[in-house]
């Protein structure tokens, strides 16, 4: 399965991850590869509950990029 990871920086430095498809699914890590690591176990996790539970696991839709332009 494939699911989308939505980064942000943090304004102390690090990372918080997040995905979205997996209601609930948030890590955070002090590198990039530190915080996709994270998030990459707590999904695997999230899964396997579901799995554990009887739960149905979420599928990912799909998704879009828009672009916005900033006046100044």
């Amino acid at each position: 399965m494939r699911y989308t990871v939505v980064l942000e920086r943090e304004e102390d430095g690090g990372y918080i991850a997040k995905v979205a498809s997996l209601p609930g699914c948030v890590s955070q890590g002090d590198t990039y590869e530190q915080a996709m690591a994270n998030i990459q176990e707590a999904a695997e996790l999230y899964i396997e509950d579901c799995r554990a539970h009887g739960d149905p696991i979420p599928v990912e839709a799909g998704t879009a990029q828009i672009e916005l332009q900033a006046s100044a």
